[in-house]
């Protein structure tokens, strides 16, 4: 779903560019994200992800640009002008202060009311589930008890947005899967338009409502998670989306009759159902297909011949990983599959499901 077509913009960058002397970080960037929506900034490092979240924030001066938070023009306002609470990926609390304590600062700062204080805190607790914690001093928390309390500290200044940057990227895998769960019940509860920095294409996919794949300072593909897996723009967004990997096979388009055909060695695969543009036949392809997407039969019961290489037990199912055409493919099987090295089995490709891009300027097509 597009939200920005039915909601109003609530964060607007407006062609950012931020330089330093000849080295250009983000070069003409425009995103707008909608009121109430969560986007998640996703990206190789030095792609350019953290950067524009602080540009955002105003923690950058940017080169050239605007952006607008909200409708108003923020290009030149301080951080703390923006209406906007940020959470790092590493904690930032004041060790000698009492959880309260590091509640409570920024908003003494802003010398708001001790009862509106105190009213803050105490829902920002409730929502966090920390309110047992609030006279304990950050060394007697855990990693994810200490992120939760640097979440609270944003979610107290009552603020319409919130930039979170790679927030979870200091814990261990249990606790990241934990917080994900919490950060996307927080963002069901409040409402708040949120972006998110990571690197982390399962936190991408299981917290967003849209993506902006990064890379080189440059958006190459905004959508939704769905569209971002099944649809990826390019070969850089198809390989970097999806665990284990897309796999691509390098060939050639031919005409087959009725139905184009995509030919990798000796290998024809028919591409009836294909969704998206087929070209025109003699130009080469490569086709993409996820794990999920190939299915592995006995030997002469699927409709193209490979052999196994490897089996790469993953608990619930294995990764096979097989020679097709002369070229690695994997593919998603039972864990209880029986598959050794060296097997010959027949393969069955969802065309429905795969993708092809031109060679050239490895766009989807």
């Amino acid at each position: 779903m597009n939200m920005t077509a039915t909601m109003p913009t609530s964060v607007s960058v407006r062609d950012l560019r931020l330089a330093y002397g000849g080295l250009t970080v983000l070069d003409r960037l425009n995103l707008d994200i909608a009121e109430g929506e969560f986007v998640v900034l996703l990206g190789p490092s030095g792609c350019g992800k953290s950067t524009l979240l602080n540009c955002i924030a105003g923690l950058l001066d940017i080169t050239d640009g605007q952006v607008f938070i909200k409708g108003r023009n923020v290009t030149w306002d301080e951080p703390k002008d923006r209406g906007i609470g940020m959470v790092f990926q590493s904690y930032a609390l004041y060790p000698q202060m009492s959880v309260r304590g590091n509640l409570s600062f920024g908003l003494k700062n802003a010398r708001l009311p001790r009862a509106e204080i105190e009213t803050r805190i105490a829902r920002a607790a409730k929502i966090l589930q920390i309110e047992p914690l609030l006279d304990r001093k950050p060394a007697a928390l855990s990693g994810g008890q200490r992120q939760r309390v640097a979440i609270g500290r944003a979610l107290v200044r009552d603020v319409d947005v919130f930039l979170f940057d790679e927030p979870l990227s200091n814990l261990d895998a249990k606790l990241r899967s934990e917080l994900r769960v919490e950060i996307k019940r927080l963002h069901q509860s409040l409402e708040n338009t949120m972006v998110y920095v990571t690197h982390d294409q399962i936190e991408a996919l299981t917290l967003a409502d849209r993506i902006a794949v990064m890379r080189g300072g440059v958006i190459q593909q905004l959508a939704d998670p769905k569209t971002i897996y099944n649809r990826p723009a390019n070969l850089f967004v198809a390989g970097f989306i999806g665990s284990p990997a897309m796999t691509f096979l390098k060939g050639r388009i031919e005409a087959g009759g009725d139905i184009a055909t995509f030919r990798a060695g000796d290998a024809t695969v028919p591409l009836a159902g294909y969704v998206g543009e087929i070209p025109a036949p003699g130009g080469e392809a490569i086709l993409g297909v996820r794990p999920e997407h190939v299915t592995v039969r006995p030997a002469g019961a699927g409709a193209h011949a490979a052999r196994v290489d490897l089996d790469e037990p993953m608990g619930s199912d294995s990764l096979i990983w097989l020679t097709f055409a002369g070229q690695p493919l994997s593919a998603r099987a039972g864990a209880d599959h029986g598959l050794r090295h060296g097997d010959a089995v027949g393969l069955e490709f969802d065309i429905s499901r795969a993708s092809l891009f031109d060679p050239a300027s490895e766009q989807r097509l």
